[in-house]
């Protein structure tokens, strides 16, 4: 067998769109083409957003194409000064270019859109056949067509006079060779275009859908009464405890903490059965929740918490928890944010750390003012919170009895948490005694418990399970955890768990991955109900911290953080965008948890809200590949399999040496 040759001409460059094509999953969902027709929908309602589109109309047509088309400024259809190319391509056939990265005031088309990463209709147009774009813009009808996946591209020509007439209609057929199935899901689109009618008062938002039969199928949306009244269609026949609260409010000129115009709007109540949530950051929603649903919480918790106190309402023995307040309530969210910061592409995640102190702020002093002018309502909601506070201290205290004879010594160095509810528990195994004094200081000491690690634990692959807590640091685990070692494919009594979570938290560095993996292996051959239940997390502290100064009284000094090379590059990047010079950041790299102090160590690494942290699981339906791969890499007798593999594989590994 010859070998694979590895020269200069390995390397392949992927230009234009053509990292889309080859890796669609990175860019946008490809279960059906619902995100890349958002991405069009999303720009509309930008338009409407800036207060120049008043209507929205989406037609989805029998051949699986979709039109969506509004009545704002139309996309821009003349030359881009520097790149010499018309606008309207550059929107549809590059990465990264869009009218939403400068948001300085007077500087941008967008100061509040979604659009962040700027590849959002490009990604649509190189994953259809075609994508017709006609803009009614100075009095003439533009069209440019788009073939190929944005690689064949037509010219701008002027089809006819619009007189004062403005606006952008797009027309896209997705290539069904990048979807699981190729036809767009029409009630993702009605939820889709519903929102947006909710969201943007006096927007008529229209969808028809082209029948074989006959007429068009057509639905509008309207919410005269906004929020509040969307929320009363999604509980349908629950009434809630206490009127619906909605308000909304916004950061002025003068705010010394936030930009002029960011704040949210909200409509929310109680109810006693379960009625869910939704929340949006810039139209865009947010399905998987993310900071600002964590400011929301914090700022109800805040506001109940004091008219309960002011009232004396809280029973003795009581102590009140943001889940007693917030397990009952539902509500509509609308934030805005300047620069908001998405979990991926899809945006189904919003992590912009800045928008829990942003939303918490924006909702805590006026929902308190409202809660003491409606003291009946307030009452009513403090009452069912308290109920709820009740009924989780009678059920820990059922977990309690169950594990009074022969409780094992917990480790001395073990910092326990203060509740006993075990989904909100937390236990964080830390390499190092000085990470440990750090995390102790960071930590929620309500949820979160700390158990420091001295060294490397021991590689426990091939450890008789009779002999595993001979090894102190194994002992101390086991005990802090409160559950026994057992084999994989048993059904194991997990009943004394005293933690929902076991947060893996080592250094960014070599030893660090090192430790995770000695720390995995226990788990995995040991402990792999913990895995297979969702227990078992790493933690993902950052490498690099970015100080970004102070860009007048409107936007205040920050503090950004970057997990990699890549993330730091990235945000250098948006920092030249918003008119930084290189040169002014002040770059410092973490050489450990150690180093960081506990603000730092909270708001990166350990706070729920802001920081990142991994799940750990088998993927289905590989536990042999699993056990293979961890018998070669962690097993004593398999040195020259190890050697073999390294010399096979080793150019894929990415090694910090």
């Amino acid at each position: 067998m010859t070998a694979k040759q590895y020269d200069e001409s390995s390397f392949r460059v992927l230009k234009g769109l053509e990292p889309v094509r080859e890796r669609p999953g990175m860019y946008t969902r490809t279960d059906s083409p619902a995100h890349i027709i958002q991405e069009v929908i999303d720009n509309a309602a930008d338009e409407a957003l800036a207060g120049f589109a008043k209507k929205i109309h989406v037609t989805l047509h029998l051949d699986g194409s979709v039109t969506v088309a509004d009545d704002g400024r139309g996309i821009p259809v003349g030359l881009h000064p520097e790149e010499g190319v018309p606008v309207v391509v550059l929107a549809y056939t590059r990465l990264h270019a869009g009218g939403k990265f400068d948001k300085r005031e007077g500087n941008s088309a967008y100061a509040f859109s979604g659009g962040l990463h700027g590849v959002g209709v490009a990604v649509t147009n190189a994953l259809s056949t075609r994508v017709e774009v006609e803009v009614k813009r100075e009095g003439k009808l533009h069209r440019i067509d788009f073939t190929n996946g944005g690689e064949q591209i037509g010219e701008v020509r002027v089809e006819g006079e619009c007189g004062r007439q403005t606006g952008t209609r797009v027309r896209v057929w997705p290539d069904a060779r990048y979807f699981d199935n190729p036809r767009v899901p029409v009630a993702e689109i009605e939820r889709l275009l519903r929102s947006k009618a909710v969201l943007l008062s006096g927007v008529s938002v229209r969808l028809d859908t082209e029948q074989a039969s006959g007429a068009a199928l057509t639905k509008t949306w309207s919410y005269p009464e906004g929020l509040a009244g969307y929320l009363k269609e999604v509980a349908g026949d629950f009434e809630p405890v206490a009127p619906i609260y909605t308000a909304e409010n916004y950061a002025g000129k003068d705010d010394a903490s936030f930009a002029p115009g960011e704040g949210a709007a909200w409509a929310i109540a109680w109810f006693e059965s379960a009625v869910p949530s939704e929340s949006y950051v810039n139209l865009i929603p947010t399905v998987a929740g993310g900071t600002h649903e964590s400011g929301l919480r914090a700022g109800v918790f805040e506001a109940i918490k004091s008219f309960i106190e002011h009232h004396a309402l809280l029973p003795r023995g009581v102590k009140l928890q943001q889940e007693d307040v917030c397990g009952r309530m539902s509500f509509v969210l609308s934030a805005r944010l300047l620069d908001p910061q998405f979990q991926g592409q899809v945006k189904e995640k919003l992590n912009s750390r800045e928008a829990v102190k942003l939303v918490s702020s924006q909702i805590r002093d006026p929902f308190e003012i409202w809660l003491n002018n409606h003291v009946e309502a307030g009452k009513a909601i403090a009452e069912l919170s308290i109920k709820q506070a009740l009924a989780r201290q009678k059920s820990a205290q059922k977990v309690e009895k169950k594990k009074t004879s022969g409780v094992a010594v917990l480790p001395g160095k073990l910092s326990d948490c203060e509740s006993e509810d075990i989904a909100e528990n937390e236990l964080f195994l830390v390499e190092g005694d000085s990470a440990g004094g750090s995390a102790k200081m960071a930590r929620d000491k309500e949820t979160q418990a700390i158990l420091p690690l001295r060294g490397k634990v021991q590689n426990a692959w091939e450890i008789d399970p009779d002999r595993l807590f001979a090894n102190a640091e194994i002992h101390d685990i086991a005990v802090a955890l409160g559950v026994d070692a057992h084999k994989a494919g048993s059904n194991p009594d997990l009943s004394g768990l005293r933690y929902g979570k076991v947060v893996i938290m080592s250094d960014a560095d070599v030893d660090g991955s090192h430790i995770q993996t000695l720390l995995l292996t226990l788990f995995f051959r040991h402990f792999p109900a913990l895995i297979a239940r969702g227990h078992v997390y790493i933690a993902q502290p950052p490498l690099y911290r970015v100080d970004v100064p102070a860009q007048g009284k409107k936007r205040p000094a920050r503090r950004l953080y970057a997990l990699d090379d890549g993330e730091l590059a990235a945000i250098r990047d948006r920092m030249q965008q918003e008119g930084f010079k290189l040169e002014q950041l002040e770059i410092g790299r973490f050489k450990g948890l150690g180093e960081m102090n506990p603000d730092q160590l909270r708001e990166t690494t350990m706070a729920p809200a802001t920081r990142r942290v991994l799940p750990v699981q088998v993927r289905p339906g590989a536990d042999e590949e699993t056990q293979r791969m961890f018998t070669l890499l962690m097993g004593k007798g398999e040195a020259s399999g190890r050697r073999a593999w390294m010399e096979d594989k080793g150019d894929t590994v990415e090694a910090d040496i």
